[in-house]
């Protein structure tokens, strides 16, 4: 019977790293936030209000930018649409539509769940949101602080549902 020849350790090392090396946390693809999320008015805490009576947030990724895409109805009927197409590199982006509180926004990964965005309007910060997805990934808690666009001091915790 032939012995197989063996190779050196530090070979079989090198070629399984090309192979079980991770993506990088900050890889719009895998983000844990994408997808189409639904406001769950009940579960949320808006102060001041008033809270919006229905919200979805979809959030979809195609290279290294994530577009980001809000559509909102207030108690009052008005309706809210705005979206923006970010990098995730902490840069300002535009936003579009009728955000009352942001004409831009910066976007940084801050790990595989959790995703800070800063937003601007006239190019001074108003509010900071914090959002973090649930481990089981069917949650995504967003915290927001700050003041908006009627110099009101924001504590807002709204909490979405995967659709």
């Amino acid at each position: 019977m032939r012995s197989r020849p063996r190779l050196p350790v530090a070979s079989v090392v090198v070629c399984l790293g090309l192979f079980v090396a991770p993506a990088p946390a900050a890889n719009a693809q895998t983000a844990s936030d994408v997808g189409t999320w639904k406001l769950n008015a009940a579960k949320s805490k808006y102060d001041p209000g008033p809270a919006p009576t229905s919200g979805t947030t979809t959030i979809t990724a195609k290279g290294g930018a994530t577009t980001i895409v809000v559509d909102q109805t207030m108690p009052d009927g008005a309706k809210r649409h705005w979206e923006t197409t970010t990098q995730g590199d902490g840069k300002d982006a535009p936003v579009t539509g009728n955000n009352p509180d942001a004409d831009a926004l910066a976007r940084t990964r801050v790990n595989a769940t959790t995703v800070k965005t800063v937003y601007k309007k006239g190019g001074k910060e108003t509010t900071t949101q914090t959002s973090v997805v649930s481990a089981d990934g069917k949650t995504r808690t967003v915290t927001t602080t700050g003041t908006n666009a009627k110099g009101q001091k924001v504590h807002n915790v709204a909490v979405y549902e995967k659709q």
